[in-house]
């Protein structure tokens, strides 16, 4: 596995392997490898030429208050799981590489960024567009994966993608969960026992939001209310948002007269949860995706 720190030198790397005809698969992450991280780059190695990662903490998509000091780095041990996972290229840059001095460009979306975590943490998705557009232009890959547990970030970041014309196909990967329903997550190291416990009330409010659907539920403020009062049995739960929304546009929907999502934000303890989940209508649905035990 041939590690690079140098844009330069990946760049390089990149024309070589675009000119040999060979695809670039590229799985961008902030490390501390799990695996649902490990699931894309095996997607990535089973489909592309070369299963390329990236591990940066990127300070510009943390606010003043969030937890970029503790966010946890885990370089030799993600390096180890990365080559595992048939990664054959990784990029380790630092700030100085990203943010050079004189760094003054921000890329952001509109729309799609507003609601949902864009509530919640101002300027993060400007963040997270910023140096994926550089990442991209860096190394114009064949293909981006992401996970599905970040659904939102996944939208924005197509819709980046389609906007600037950068000809990346970016792949959403299913959600990948412990065996009680949690969602995989680096903050999940965050928990305690107890808090770890109580964090599962995201899946399960999701299967118990796609259950009143399957039963013929049709109204948001119902759909909504089933998972809300699986979340209120937790008391160490405290929703940030809930929502019942449009897969594409992320627009709240009244009514579930289409496919959506639905998508939450809930504080366990010291960490910030995100989870979500397809909610249909009752003639489509064959029944709960997720288990309610």
């Amino acid at each position: 596995m041939q590690q690079f720190s140098d844009p330069d030198h990946l760049r390089t790397a990149a024309r070589g392997w675009r000119r040999e005809g060979r695809r670039i698969g590229f799985v961008p992450t902030m490390g501390n490898l799990h695996e649902g991280h490990l699931s894309l780059l095996r997607r990535a190695a089973a489909e592309c030429d070369v299963a390329l990662l990236s591990v940066y903490v990127n300070p510009k998509q943390f606010g003043p208050q969030e937890d970029f000091a503790n966010y946890p780095r885990t370089l030799a041990e993600d390096l180890a799981l990365a080559a595992s996972a048939g990664c054959s290229d990784v990029f380790v840059p630092t700030d100085a590489t990203i943010y050079p001095p004189g760094f003054a460009t921000s890329v952001t979306v509109a729309g799609l960024t507003e609601p949902l975590c864009g509530r919640s943490r101002p300027g993060h998705f400007a963040g997270v567009t910023t140096v994926v557009a550089k990442l991209f232009c860096l190394v114009v890959p064949d293909r981006a994966y992401f996970g599905e547990k970040d659904y939102q970030q996944l939208q924005v970041i197509r819709r980046l993608t389609a906007d600037l014309g950068l000809g990346t196909e970016v792949v959403g990967c299913p959600i990948v969960r412990e065996a009680d329903g949690l969602a995989m997550s680096s903050r999940n190291r965050y928990l305690n026992p107890a808090e770890r416990a109580a964090a599962v009330c995201l899946s399960r409010a999701i299967a118990a939001a796609q259950r009143v659907a399957a039963d013929g539920a049709d109204a948001a403020e119902t759909i909504l209310a089933a998972a809300q009062i699986v979340l209120a049995r937790q008391p160490l739960a405290r929703i940030d948002y809930l929502e019942l929304v449009n897969p594409e546009t992320l627009q709240p929907l009244a009514r579930l007269d289409r496919p959506a999502r639905l998508i939450l934000a809930v504080q366990v303890g010291p960490a910030r949860l995100l989870d979500n989940g397809p909610i249909e209508p009752a003639e489509s649905k064959p029944g709960p995706l997720l288990s309610l035990s």
